[in-house]
Formats: C-alpha cells, sequence, structure tokens
C-alpha cells in the first residue's frame, strides 16, 4: 500500500514524537515565571520579555526555517532547530540578567521554529492522502497538546529537587536527543507538475494578492495572543489570585494542595483537552467548511474568556476554564494549515503557513509583553485579559469573508 494512503505512518509517528517533545519544552516556560524572578528580585515583565521575545523569534523563523527545508530538505532545518533550540536552553541557564536572557530567547525561538509546526506539518501534509491530510494534521497538532500536557508538571515536579538552571539543562538535552529520530523522517514530494513549476516567488505573489491570504493572517493574530499570554501567566495569575485549596477536598486529595500547583495543572488540563478538541477539529475540517469552524472556535473563545474573568476565580472556575478554553485551544491550527494548503497547494506550504504564523506569533508577542508590563503597572491581568477577548471577538468576523475555493494554478 502507498504510504501516503495510510493514516499513521513512519512519518506521522516520528513528527508526533518531535512536536510532543518540543512542545512540551516551549509549554514550561510560564512555570519558571515566578522561581526566577524571585532568585533574581526582577519585575514579572523583565522575564515575560524574554517570552514574548521567544514568540517573535518563532514566528520570524517559521517561514524561514518552511523556506530552508523547502530548499535543502526536512531533516537539515530540524536539525539546525533542535541545535539552536537547545543551545539557546544551555545559555539561558548561566543567565543572570534579563537582557542574557532575552538575547537567547532568540536562539530557543528559532529553535520551536524548526521543530515546530511549520516544518512538521507540511512535511505531513505531503506524506498524507487527500482523504488523511485533515486528520493528519489534526494528530500532529494532538501531539503538541502532550507536550503540553506533560510540560508544564515535568518542571514543576523537576523545580522541586532541582534548580532552575539544571532544569533548563535537562531540556536542552531532551531536544537534542530529537536528532536522533530524523532518519526515519523522509517525506514524499506530492504535487502536481503546475505547482513544480511555479516558482516560490510566483506562490509568495499569487498569495499575497488574494484578500483570503490576508483576512487569515489578520485572523491567526488573536490565537498567539491568546494561547501565549494563558502559556507565560496563566500559573502565576492562578498562583496569585486564586482562591484557596480547601483541605479535605477532591483537589486536595489528589495532591494539588496550592494554587500554584494548580497552576501548572491547569496548563496541563488546556492540553489534555485539546487532544479531543483537535482531533475534533480534523474530522470536522474534512466535512465542514473552514472558514465557519474557524470563526466558531474563536467565538467560543471570546466567549469562555469574558465569563471567567467576570465571575470569581476559585479553583472549580480554573478547572472548568481549562477545559473549556482547552477544547478549542489548537483547533485552529489544523484548519489554517489545511486550508492554506488546499488554496495554495503543497509544494511551498512551509513557507506560505510559516507567513501566516508570524501573524500568530506577532500576537504572542504582544500577550506576554503586554501581560508582564500590565502585571507591573496595576498589579494584575485585568486589562490585558480584556484585550484578548477583544482580539478574539475581532478573528471571528475576518474569517466569515474568505473565499474557500481554490484558484487554479496559472499556467
Amino acid at each position: 500500500m502507498d504510504r501516503s494512503a495510510r493514516l499513521i505512518n513512519p512519518i506521522l509517528i516520528v513528527s508526533c514524537i518531535i512536536i510532543t517533545v518540543s512542545f512540551a519544552v516551549r509549554a514550561s516556560f510560564g512555570v519558571f515565571q515566578i522561581p526566577i524572578a524571585e532568585e533574581f528580585g526582577w519585575l514579572r515583565s523583565d522575564f515575560s520579555l524574554a517570552i514574548a521575545i521567544q514568540n517573535l523569534a518563532w514566528g520570524i523563523g517559521q517561514p524561514i526555517f518552511g523556506a530552508i527545508s523547502e530548499k535543502i530538505g526536512d531533516r537539515k532545518a530540524i536539525f539546525l532547530g533542535a541545535l539552536l533550540y537547545a543551545g539557546g536552553m544551555v545559555l539561558s541557564a548561566w543567565s543572570t540578567t534579563p537582557l542574557e536572557h532575552q538575547i537567547y530567547a532568540w536562539a530557543v525561538g528559532f529553535g520551536i521554529a524548526g521543530t515546530g509546526f511549520g516544518v512538521i506539518l507540511a512535511v505531513v501534509a505531503r506524506a498524507s492522502s487527500d482523504d488523511n491530510r485533515s486528520m493528519s494534521l489534526a494528530l500532529i497538532t494532538a501531539a503538541g497538546s502532550v507536550g503540553q500536557v506533560i510540560g508544564a508538571p515535568t518542571a514543576e515536579w523537576l523545580l522541586t529537587f532541582l534548580p532552575w538552571q539544571q532544569v533548563f539543562i535537562v531540556f536542552a538535552v531532551a531536544i537534542l536527543a530529537l536528532v536522533l529520530t530524523l532518519p526515519m523522517l523522509r517525506a514524499p514530494e506530492p504535487a502536481s507538475k503546475a505547482e513544480l513549476q511555479e516558482s516560490m516567488g510566483q506562490i509568495l505573489s499569487r498569495a499575497f494578492r488574494d484578500p483570503s491570504y490576508t483576512l487569515i493572517f489578520l485572523g491567526f493574530f488573536s490565537c498567539g495572543y491568546q494561547l501565549s499570554f494563558i502559556t507565560a501567566h496563566f500559573p502565576a495569575f492562578v498562583t496569585e489570585m486564586c482562591g484557596p485549596i480547601l483541605p479535605g477536598g477532591v483537589l486536595h486529595s489528589m495532591g494539588i494542595t496550592t494554587t500554584s500547583a494548580l497552576g501548572a495543572v491547569a496548563i496541563s488540563l488546556v492540553g489534555l483537552a485539546n487532544i479531543a478538541g483537535t482531533l475534533t477539529a480534523g474530522w470536522a475540517g474534512k466535512h465542514f467548511p473552514k472558514k465557519y469552524l474557524l470563526a466558531g472556535i474563536y467565538t467560543a473563545r471570546t466567549v469562555i474568556g469574558a465569563a471567567f474573568i467576570l465571575l470569581p476565580i476559585t479553583p472549580l472556575s480554573v478547572i472548568l476554564f481549562s477545559v473549556a478554553m482547552g477544547s478549542l485551544w489548537l483547533a485552529t491550527v489544523p484548519l489554517t494549515s489545511g486550508l492554506v494548503a488546499h488554496l495554495y497547494g503543497l509544494r511551498y506550504m512551509g513557507t506560505l503557513y510559516g507567513i501566516i504564523f508570524l501573524s500568530h506569533q506577532l500576537g504572542g508577542f504582544l500577550g506576554v509583553w503586554l501581560g508582564g508590563r500590565m502585571y507591573d503597572l496595576y498589579g494584575d491581568y485585568t486589562m490585558v485579559w480584556w484585550i484578548g477577548v477583544g482580539v478574539g471577538a475581532f478573528s471571528a468576523i475576518v474569517h466569515l469573508p474568505i473565499r474557500e475555493n481554490r484558484a487554479p494554478v496559472p499556467a
């Protein structure tokens, strides 16, 4: 049987492993907010800016690594990304000033780009049949959620007996180990004759002139804002603003006795719920217009975010919010990447999706940095949270005019 005709194949398995480890480390940085700030006496915005720069570098690096993979090969691009990722983690472990963390965050961010969705989704898309592509992209996205499930609690657990510097080293070793899987990652190049003859410049020009591509770019901004803000700040948010965990309750009996522990668990719950949500999105993307599904996801995020901040913040509301938001967390990724592949083909999907992802990371930069800045100015996250609600509503609207019919490739 042709490999691309099977949903589960070696390329999908290896890609899931790479995404899981890459996202486990990436999702853990919010856990280090308080330990690093307390050790050096920094403002909350100091380390937040490093995480924000990491998100910005990830966004800038995504189309670059997409182009690298399409020019010199996927495995070489991922290998370079792993080296940058691990190197940035090691250098950050020895950093003692905010500026050092912020400089090395560029290496970490570019490393995430090389081992993240932009490159991996393109590999899996090319290795999948038309019938399986939507679900294959959803499985890769769900693997990122698995990383989120294990990343923050693993960091929290390691911090109980290791200083944060050594935890960074442990994570760097895990990233480097990914290169051992690369020999099994060899994707075919399924593309039509017309797509193979179309140059990167031609496809980029065609996409940039298409209003639908612009709308997808603008709509992905809020996704990055919301996800990055929550990943970076929600553990600290829960630690400081959630009501106490009462003895004798379910959480207390499970060993979750502090709001700090609840903050780490909340990130895991987001990732766990997202596994189901992403797979559902992958199935739905095969049967329904993707633009309407995306508009619905952003609308639901807007309602959930507004309800959470308006109601009292208790352990129960934190859990309910984490599960609800988690079910929508990365559900946008297989739909957005699948929409790009549908509209513009597979040949330069890595570059085209990478440019769309830059918008996501610009939002991520703003969400993370603004979260730290607003906290330092006002002592809470209320204002930055409401901005996230607003941009979510904006994204719900801009997806509606997208034309989902694929334009023919020029002769």
